[in-house]
Order: structure tokens, then sequence, then C-alpha cells
């Protein structure tokens, strides 16, 4: 990887928590974290890109970190990232991969390219939507029964994360959450209440990159779909990785990230 140790994060100002880095001539890269994390899970990786000759943007989502306080469904949440980030390249894991398909959809002409990493266009079937809104509604009032801590905690454990090594950093950034922020984020922007994107994929005229971990099966699935719906789509499987290849393989999903920003 390039030596990054010589740029320093920077506020960056509008409707959510945000911080830029790197070179503002250079191409921009927005990166945008899943449920439960902050912005911080995106700095080592962020980093990197910026070392690259990039400018990087790192989000806070509603009800998560500096944006704890906000309450937006997805469709306002693209609406405040676009404010944020302007034309770039977004890449999105999971929560923020959805949030990143939003964008795509509603504002064509500023997403230059799409990484999504272990994402979904939703859930298309009516029922399973409406099952998947009751489970949300069971993890919502088991954080609020056992609190911020003890709920993380058991999130992290669950069998989507298995192959995954928490670190006490990674926890302590997560806590930086409060109960309240969580529910409302699972409650307007959980898959249970995002409306089903997958009859519009194909409208999103932007390369797209769907990423997943190869042992992610679920995902990885979905990441093929995704990228057979979208003209541009792509899928790439990521070796010896689960659903946060992002952090099991840093260095094979920074190489795709800088290969999404200069195509060769």
């Amino acid at each position: 990887m390039s030596d990054a140790s010589h740029l320093q994060w920077s506020p960056l100002s509008g409707p959510l928590g945000a911080e830029q880095l790197g070179d503002p001539r250079g191409p921009k890269v927005v990166f945008l974290h899943g449920f439960t994390q902050t912005r911080n899970s995106w700095k080592p990786l962020a980093e990197q890109v910026a070392a690259a000759g990039n400018h990087t943007v790192v989000i806070d989502l509603p009800g998560h970190g500096d944006s704890g306080g906000v309450r937006a469904d997805l469709r306002r949440t693209a609406d405040m990232v676009a404010a944020i980030g302007g034309p770039g390249t977004y890449v999105g894991y999971s929560l923020g991969g959805r949030a990143a398909l939003h964008l795509a959809l509603m504002y064509p002409h500023l997403t230059k390219s799409v990484v999504l990493i272990g994402a979904t266009a939703g859930i298309a079937d009516a029922d399973e939507r409406a099952r998947r809104r009751e489970a949300d509604d069971v993890i919502e009032t088991r954080m609020a029964e056992i609190g911020l801590d003890a709920f993380l905690r058991e999130w992290v454990t669950q069998p989507l994360f298995s192959d995954l090594v928490v670190t006490d950093e990674d926890l302590a950034d997560r806590r930086r959450n409060t109960v309240e922020g969580l529910t409302s984020s699972l409650r307007l922007a959980g898959s249970g209440a995002q409306t089903s994107l997958w009859p519009r994929l194909r409208e999103i005229n932007s390369p797209v990159l769907a990423i997943a971990g190869e042992r992610d099966e679920k995902f990885a699935a979905l990441a093929e779909q995704i990228a057979a719906a979208i003209p541009q789509g792509r899928a790439l499987l990521v070796p010896n990785a689960g659903h946060a290849a992002h952090l099991q393989q840093p260095v094979f999903v920074l190489q795709s990230i800088l290969a999404a920003v200069a195509p060769v």
C-alpha cells in the first residue's frame, strides 16, 4: 500500500458529519459505511485511495456517528450524501451500498461510478419485505432492552460476520453510536423499510462494480444479480472473505476501487 502518513483529515461542512482527505484536484471517491459503523471504519482504506492521488470523503450516515441525530430514509439520505459528495465515485458497504444505489438513480449526473460491497437492491417480494420489517422491529426492541454495548457484541457475532475479526478499536468506534440513532436507521432505512430498486436497476447508466466475499453466499448471488441487471454492471467475488470483504481483504478491495476510479 502507498504511504498515507503525511495526509491529514479535515472536516467537511454539510447536512451529515463528514471529513475529507487528499488532493481536491484529484478524482473524488466518497465512502459510505454499514449499519452500526461510522465513517471512521473506512478511513484506513480511504487513506490509501487518497495516497494514490484521489480526493476522498467519508460520511456518517443518518443515525450514526456525528449524524446520530439525523433521521432519514434512503431517499433523503441520498439527497444529503449528494449535497456533500458532489460528482465522483461512490463506494458503499451494506447499508451504504443501498444508499449508493439510491444516489445512482436519483443523481446520475453525480455518480461517475459506483462500487457496492455486500449490498442488495432491496427485497422484491412484499411478504418477505414485511417479515424483514418485523425482524427489524425485534432488533430494535432487543437493542432498547440490553443497551448499546451488549447489542453491538451480539451484532458482530451473528453468523453473517462469523469470519470477521472485530477489533477493540472497531467496537469502540461503533460505541460512538446511540440506541436511538441506530433504531431510527433500522426503522427508516433498513431492508424492511426500503422500496425495492430491482425494477429500476436497468435505469442506472453509471459503471457499477458489485463486490461480495466469496464465502458470503447470499450476497455473492445478489452481486451477480445486480451486475446482470445494470447495463454497465460487473460482479467481483473477493477470495477468502465473507460479508465485510473490505475489512478482511483490504488490499484486494483497494485495488478494485482504484480500478473503478481510473478504469483501464
